[in-house]
């Protein structure tokens, strides 16, 4: 009895030493979509009035949650029964992660219409305010719900040769940490200008304080716009990671260049290539509305 108790014990400390060494593996290949996830969600859960900046950023939190308990039994149900499945769809993701960091690339450099919502929010009704919230806080669920599979997959990949108590062990740990941790650093981000505002009363205008509460008001915009370019590159680099390491074609693709930049390069071949078809199909679509 007794020697069966202490095996039992050995056998959960040889799951937790694999689960905490596939837990690192696992979180450094979800790193860079990490990066493109918090500076989606910093982007879109700024620019409300002060107090309803956290009531949004807990609602966006909680659907993504939400998101992670749909998402989690389905992909341990691929990895069991259809584990082709599983690489299938981090390929698939991959194409949407790389059309996604293209059409930012384009549209940097190609002139595009923008809805100007700002300017006329002076004007809205505190109903019509609400409704614009709650709008963009649906548009970030969806967001993470994309980029949730692809931390899930990806998390997933490679663990898919461990045994099933193993994948959810890790996959689940990672899923964890990526919400708490994107969603707590984007707390501390959109909190940025209130705290230097607080620090520059706080100065009168002078000494330490006001040095850095005026830093961080100013820092705010300049961090986000920075965040959107690593996150753009984020994007390709992992895209092409995953097409790199699960298609032999691209696995031998330009050996002869760095892997950082062999991936950030077919990620980005891949995904203007995606871009042009999205870009034809929408055009043969409104052609034959017309």
């Amino acid at each position: 009895m007794t020697g069966g108790f202490f095996a039992l014990l050995d056998d959960i400390a040889v799951l937790m030493d694999d689960v905490a060494v596939m837990g690192k593996i696992a979180t450094k290949k979800t790193a860079g979509i990490l990066g493109d996830d918090l500076a989606v969600n910093a982007e879109k859960a700024s620019g409300f009035v002060s107090s309803r900046e956290i009531p949004v950023l807990w609602a966006i939190t909680k659907g993504s949650f939400i998101n992670k308990l749909i998402i989690l039994p389905i992909a341990f149900l691929l990895s069991n029964y259809l584990p082709w499945a599983v690489k299938l769809a981090l390929v698939l993701g991959g194409v949407y992660l790389a059309y996604e960091g293209a059409e930012k690339i384009y549209e940097y450099f190609v002139p595009h219409e923008h809805a100007d919502v700002d300017d006329k929010k002076d004007a809205l009704t505190e109903d019509e305010i609400l409704a614009l919230e709650k709008g963009k806080v649906k548009s970030a669920i969806i967001t993470d719900f994309i980029l949730s599979v692809e931390i899930v997959i990806i998390a997933l990949g490679t663990v898919l040769d461990k045994p099933i108590a193993t994948q959810i062990m890790v996959v689940s740990f990672v899923a964890i940490i990526a919400t708490v941790g994107v969603y707590g650093i984007v707390a501390l981000i959109v909190r940025m200008d209130d705290l230097g505002l607080k620090l520059i009363k706080k100065s009168n205008g002078k000494g330490v304080r006001n040095f850095i509460g005026t830093f961080l008001v100013n820092a705010l915009p300049k961090v986000i716009k920075s965040l959107a370019v690593i996150g753009t590159i984020a994007l390709l680099l992992v895209a092409g990671g995953i097409f790199v390491h699960n298609i032999d074609f691209l696995h031998h693709f330009a050996d002869f260049l760095p892997s950082t930049i062999k991936d950030f390069i077919v990620g980005l071949l891949v995904g203007f290539i995606a871009l042009l078809i999205v870009n034809v199909g929408k055009k043969l679509w409104k052609s034959k509305k017309v």
